[in-house]
């Protein structure tokens, strides 16, 4: 019988628990169908919802979670649910995770990410998001490459975990070069995962195995590319999946789980939803293989711009960065 990927936990540097299959909640259209993603999700058997305060998600999320607890399908402490603090926030995360809470019903949750290592200029309330001046380009608080207000957002993400709002924190979308900018002014409490795009199309073991040797987890989102989900198309892929008997989907997720990653798909098809579940057991040479596919001809699927100047290799669009992960 195949493995559940929904059976996997990882243990974080904190000494708490994290299942290593969670369900991406970004919207790929109306926001208010992620209510049901969720509620197959879980039925299905994942227990790791990752949302964040700018998916304009999380109110859904909090309806189908109560519909869940009510039904009692679970109880609160078997979910974990992840939300981040987006830049035009970075002043106050405090208040986003409180927005994030509201939202979603609940009285904590289990981990808080740093969306971005930059500062956004946001108002109280942390509008707007992204912030253009007359000619279109991002406002920041502070320079993208030089400034230190993302670190000051990281401490202030640190008060969190001695309230009962959040059990961990970490980060999202870091590079090795911001994080070593970061490391000296960690006071207490150091990050237990940095959430990046990974797949097979995208090559970063450098990057990552320098922060499995921190003791900080990796996370992937976009294990399929996003959009078009090209990652699925990769002709390895779909032989491995017929190899193996499972959905090309599954073999992407086996990718980062057999590995020791953290992985995050997401489908606004209820029924594939159900079926990225097993976890079909990849040979060493197999998973080799599909790093190799990126080496030869890597591609990053997100190029937002304010990943511009973070550090990272093969971001389109992106000519700020001089020093690379």
């Amino acid at each position: 019988m195949t493995k559940l990927a929904t059976s996997v936990v990882f243990k974080l540097n904190n000494g708490k628990t994290i299942p290593a299959l969670g369900l991406g909640t970004v919207p790929s259209g109306d926001p208010k169908h992620v209510k049901d993603q969720v509620i197959t999700a879980v039925k299905a058997g994942y227990r790791h919802i990752d949302t964040a305060w700018y998916y304009g998600t999380e109110e859904y999320i909090g309806e189908a979670l109560k519909e869940l607890f009510d039904e009692g399908v679970v109880k609160r402490e078997d979910i974990f649910v992840t939300t981040k603090v987006w830049p035009s926030f970075w002043h106050n995360p405090a208040k986003s995770v409180d927005i994030s809470l509201e939202r979603l019903g609940l009285d904590y949750v289990d981990l808080v990410l740093q969306h971005w290592p930059i500062a956004l200029h946001g108002d109280e309330n942390g509008e707007p998001p992204a912030p253009k001046d007359k000619d279109g380009n991002l406002i920041y608080e502070d320079d993208p490459i030089t400034g230190e207000k993302y670190i000051q957002s990281y401490n202030k993400l640190e008060d969190l975990v001695e309230t009962s709002k959040t059990k961990s924190i970490g980060i999202s979308n870091y590079s090795i070069p911001k994080y070593k900018r970061l490391l000296p002014h960690i006071k207490k409490h150091k990050p237990v995962l940095n959430q990046i795009e990974y797949h097979p199309h995208l090559p970063q073991r450098e990057l990552v195995e320098y922060f499995q040797h921190q003791g900080i987890l990796i996370s992937a989102y976009s294990p399929v590319g996003s959009n078009g989900a090209p990652v699925i198309k990769i002709p390895l892929v779909q032989e491995l999946a017929k190899k193996y008997d499972v959905t090309p989907n599954e073999i992407l997720s086996a990718y980062h789980i057999l590995e020791g990653r953290i992985v995050l798909p997401r489908s606004s098809n209820l029924e594939r939803i159900k079926t990225i579940v097993r976890l079909p057991e990849l040979s060493k040479t197999e998973l080799e293989e599909l790093y190799q596919i990126g080496v030869k001809d890597p591609q990053r699927y997100i190029n937002d711009p304010w990943g511009y100047g973070l550090g990272f290799r093969w971001w389109k669009g992106d000519t700020l960065t001089k020093v690379f992960d």
